[in-house]
């Protein structure tokens, strides 16, 4: 894999209105009246222009941002940025792709108006690779977004752009959402938090409620466990899931000790590079030093589980090419970049396998809720070797080989999806030769979500996560 010898990184840090608050200590200063909505815009906004020509996270911004302060909430206040694939009235939603021409929004999506009933200021829109189909934010014939912590490498994909600014600190939090790992996968090569929910904790997304099998949960990327904390209290008091057990407000590490299992590699076959191995495998010692009991275990999926979601995945491009002229009249499914027309054409080789490869999917709930007895949580890497440089997930490698590289990546975080378990990735206590975070993942069986909260609190207790400012 190519090193960049030269590392530069970017962080906007600096003495202003936003300091080095996470959400809850912005929002906790404007509440106090130490500082206003309309200050930690002001001063996000100058953050970001001094971040962004290096960091390209930005899709649109929001010429008057709106501050939601009068309405209260957990984030009254608090700048963020919405991914551009989810419906802010009056921007466009362009999902990352030139298919298309994108149009205003006439009306939020459902899933805006429950960040915004959090108070949350929205300054714009955070670019994601197309459709969300990458673990990197690259494109053909546009520039990537950088990662912070070093501009020769990727941020992570679905949710690249959000994750580069919340990991440069240009806001403190910022909308992503995972339909394979694209809260998880950025949150790990940024050095973030980033917890994917339990199916139905939020409210579902137009797409996701129109899918065979819904693997798409939104969210926050954040650089605080109890800022993601925050997060989903403040969700469940917009919209409390009937289905799944209350979860209110997760403020620190629980007393009780867990039994943890955890695996270095994924059961599709796929091998975890030295630096994940370790990152785990001192995340196991830490665990243990504090009264977990830690063994190993082997994570439940059907044989087919990879092929399957592979499948699954190209179907969603299949479907995207179909329906696109929803998107915008003038949608031409062979501007769509390699990695989408790669995986429509493969589903097109395939489609006969579809009814059985919902039922193989639907089934894995089955032998993946079976890695879970006796156990709290399964630790595991977030992806299978360290964050790459850009272009080697890059949309003009050819097929063949990209999804290649994808399958050796992202070897870990979709069975969460398939199933609907919750997860969450939280920086590791090492890095890479290159500086750069690793990630390490904890799952937990369905409304499990106040377990992965208490012991991300107990790990960033025992060892403060790295701060890009400090480096």
């Amino acid at each position: 894999m190519t090193t960049f010898n030269e590392r530069t990184i970017v962080h906007a840090f600096r003495d202003d209105a936003l300091g080095e608050h996470d959400a809850v200590g912005l929002a906790a200063a404007i509440r106090r009246g130490e500082i206003s909505p309309a200050e930690a815009a002001r001063d996000a906004r100058e953050r970001v222009r001094a971040v962004d020509a290096r960091l390209g996270a930005v899709q649109v911004h929001v010429d008057s941002p709106a501050h939601a302060a009068g309405t209260g909430g957990a984030f009254a206040g608090v700048p963020t940025f919405v991914k551009d694939n989810t419906d802010y009235q009056g921007l466009p939603t362009g999902h990352g792709s030139a298919a298309f021409r994108p149009r205003a929004a006439r009306r939020h999506a459902p899933f805006t108006q429950q960040l915004l009933s959090s108070g949350v200021t929205v300054l714009g829109k955070t670019r994601l690779p197309e459709f969300g189909f990458s673990p990197t934010t690259e494109y053909d014939g546009a520039e990537p977004v950088h990662n912070p912590w070093h501009t020769g490498y990727s941020a992570g994909g679905s949710s690249g752009g959000s994750a580069a600014l919340v990991a440069a600190g240009a806001v403190p939090i910022a909308h992503a959402n995972d339909g394979g790992g694209s809260i998880r996968i950025p949150a790990a090569c940024c050095g973030l938090v980033g917890l994917k929910p339990t199916r139905g904790r939020v409210v579902a997304s137009a797409l996701g409620r129109q899918l065979p099998l819904d693997i798409i949960s939104d969210g926050i990327v954040s650089r605080s466990v109890r800022d993601a904390a925050a997060f989903l209290a403040a969700a469940e008091t917009y919209r409390r899931s009937p289905k799944l057990p209350p979860l209110g407000l997760v403020e620190g590490p629980s007393g009780r000790r867990l039994r943890i299992g955890f695996v270095l590699d994924s059961p599709n076959g796929v091998h975890s590079d030295a630096a994940t191995r370790a990152a785990v495998t001192e995340a196991v010692a830490t665990l243990g030093r504090l009264g977990h009991t830690v063994e190993p275990v082997e994570l439940g999926m059907e044989p087919n589980f990879t092929d399957d979601f592979l499948t699954y995945w190209g179907m969603l491009s299949f479907l995207l090419g179909v329906t696109g002229r929803t998107l915008g009249a003038d949608f031409d499914h062979r501007r769509m970049d390699g990695l989408s027309r790669g995986l429509r054409e493969e589903y097109l080789r395939n489609w006969r396998r579809t009814p059985g490869v919902l039922r193989r999917l639907k089934r894995t709930k089955e032998a993946y809720a079976a890695s879970f007895r006796g156990l709290d949580l399964v630790l595991s890497p977030v992806l299978a070797h360290t964050t790459p440089p850009i272009g080697h997930l890059s949309p003009t490698v050819p097929y063949a080989k990209l999804i290649e590289r994808i399958l050796a990546y992202v070897a870990f975080t979709p069975v969460d999806n398939v199933v609907g378990t919750p997860s969450v990735s939280v920086p590791a206590a090492g890095a890479t030769t290159d500086g750069l975070p690793i990630g390490v993942m904890f799952s937990a069986r369905p409304g499990g979500e106040r377990k992965l909260l208490e012991i991300a609190f107990e790990l960033e207790a025992d060892r403060p996560f790295r701060r890009i400012q400090d480096q």
